[in-house]
């Protein structure tokens, strides 16, 4: 069935790219249509908010039986009781896993989308992140350069709230920064005496979409240092759609939100060159219909935006959005699960009160401007903090009780995050014949790390361990577990920007070549993955493609 409601704009997907394409677009007078597969989550009705382990089922902790069984973020989806309702069943929703190579799609499963579960390292690209591949002739250049994107990183900066330090580093530039949030006294001795053993590397504060001091006018107050913010944050002090920029969409009027719509295509015109209408399921009641389209946000996140354009087919199955040949390929994640960690000695009569969201960051010092001998391309940084966690338990009955109410000592540790290169066969595909409950092919994945990203993270190890020893940490050690791609939960590619329609899907202002009424401005776009946390690059390149879009509205383009 056709819906009888006219949008200017129908957004898909309410992340962190959707919630700003549904504020931008609405602010710039349009009538804007949101459609998300998940449930509805109002901003300040989190089950679990504020609440201590005791009252949450199973302590906080995910039963054994549910890890043990099929329920694949049980084991893969840093989830737990408190937070699940904000993640997709997996049981109810699955995808085609075991069929290729192994690859962990964390989903969420509410509006908000990941926006309500991320980790919310916030960092700008590099210069150097947006020339390399050129320079080495990787892949695909970029169609634009930092500059394209710097006045895009200060306006969702300045209203979204990064805290962070500002540190003048040409390979990981400022932003517009609330104060950081500071770090703890091991950190600062840390820091201090490894920047001393090596220099021109740094130990920073952590870079956060956390406010460390109020937006009123937003109605959001300053971190209250409870980490928990993937349970939800009433105060409003971590970015969320919820929180930031569905309400400043609402207050337009403009926006209509629909929860539990299941996005499974888009129709084409191909005389036209146009997308004319979005195929929407409704997840509770199975009713299909077609909404029509002037124009299209597609946000709902790199490998599900790659399922709707590649089940938006043809009649001989291809794609009408794969002109090029590239839609799917190219398919990135940042590799990790390399960790280094010690003791700090001393220190002990501190101990740290509150639980702050983020601790520090080691910025990447690897093959800047060219090869510099480490035996691979590109480079990494690392995410760590210190902390003090209470004695573990000696003995039994009063003395381990009291033996329990004190300290160990403090330990620092630190994870590596590496960039992965864009090779044309990581890539993800329709399975043939099975279809999940609306009727959409389930994924295919044929995405794996290679050689190069395995160097690197054999020398972020190395490094590592180097760096804290030199450091004076004691008890040093390290470990590496299996490298997974999505295990980084960082998945970017399958749609690339680029210049030549010959070799990508979209162009540099994230506008389909095939449908310039088509924008893909998540994940999916993006064509080389830097080492850094992709999202606040995510929310600069929607609010610049927003911009874009309304002028060609306006124009009479689109």
């Amino acid at each position: 069935m056709a819906t009888t409601d006219r949008f200017d704009a129908i957004v898909i997907g309410s992340g962190v790219s959707g919630g700003w394409a549904a504020k931008e677009l609405t602010e710039k007078g349009l009538k804007v249509l949101m459609l998300d597969r998940g449930v509805m989550v109002e901003h300040g009705e989190y089950a679990h908010e504020g609440k201590s382990d005791a009252e949450i089922p199973s302590r906080d902790i995910m039963p054994q039986r549910l890890v043990e069984s099929d329920y694949f973020i049980g084991k893969h989806g840093y989830v737990s009781p408190a937070k699940i309702q904000h993640h997709n069943n997996d049981r109810l929703d699955p995808y085609a896993y075991d069929e290729g190579s192994k690859f962990y799609w964390i989903r969420p499963g509410a509006v908000g989308g990941k926006s309500l579960i991320w980790g919310r390292w916030s960092f700008r690209w590099s210069p150097e992140d947006f020339e390399a591949n050129k320079r080495e002739n990787v892949a695909l250049d970029w169609p634009i350069r930092y500059d394209d994107l710097a006045p895009w990183y200060s306006y969702v900066e300045k209203y979204a709230g990064v805290s962070g330090s500002r540190e003048n580093l040409s390979y990981l530039p400022d932003s517009e920064f609330q104060p950081p949030m500071p770090m703890n006294a091991p950190e600062k001795w840390v820091k201090a005496n490894l920047e001393k053993a090596f220099p021109g590397r740094k130990l920073i504060n952590a870079r956060l979409s956390n406010l460390t001091e109020d937006k009123p006018e937003q109605g959001r107050t300053k971190c209250q240092m409870r980490n928990q913010c993937g349970r939800g944050c009433s105060f409003g002090a971590y970015f969320s759609t919820q929180a930031v920029t569905l309400p400043a969409a609402r207050a337009t009027g403009r926006l209509t939100l629909r929860s539990d719509a299941v996005v499974t295509g888009l129709d084409y015109d191909p005389a036209k060159k146009r997308v004319t209408a979005v195929r929407v399921v409704d997840a509770k009641t199975g009713a299909a219909e077609t909404i029509p389209a002037r124009l299209v946000f597609l946000c709902a996140s790199a490998i599900a935006s790659l399922q709707i354009l590649m089940n938006s087919r043809r009649p001989d199955g291809r794609s009408w959005f794969d002109g090029s040949g590239t839609l799917g390929r190219y398919v990135m994640d940042h590799i990790h699960r390399t960790h280094a960690y010690g003791e700090v000695p001393g220190f002990t009569d501190i101990v740290e009160y509150g639980r702050r969201p983020g601790g520090v960051y080691v910025p990447r010092f690897r093959n800047f401007g060219g090869d510099d001998g480490s035996g691979f391309v590109r480079g990494y940084g690392y995410q760590g903090s210190a902390y003090r966690p209470v004695a573990l338990p000696e003995g039994f009955g009063a003395s381990m009780k009291h033996g329990m109410r004190r300290y160990g000592p403090w330990r620092f540790g630190m994870g590596a995050f590496g960039e992965c290169l864009p090779y044309e066969d990581n890539r993800v595909s329709l399975h043939p014949t099975k279809k999940d409950r609306f009727g959409v092919p389930l994924m295919v994945f044929n995405v794996t790390f290679r050689e190069n990203e395995l160097k690197m993270m054999r020398d972020a190890r190395e490094q590592g361990e180097a760096m804290l020893r030199a450091a004076g940490l004691v008890n040093v050690g390290s470990d590496e577990k299996e490298h997974v791609p999505g295990d980084g939960i960082h998945e970017m590619g399958g749609a690339r920007m680029g210049a030549d329609p010959r070799r990508s899907v979209v162009n540099k202002w994230s506008q389909a070549h095939d449908a310039p009424n088509l924008f893909v401005t998540d994940g999916a776009q993006m064509t080389s993955a830097s080492c850094v946390n992709p999202s606040l690059t995510f929310m600069a390149f929607t609010a610049r493609a927003a911009d874009q879009a309304v002028k060609q509205v306006k124009a009479g383009v689109i």
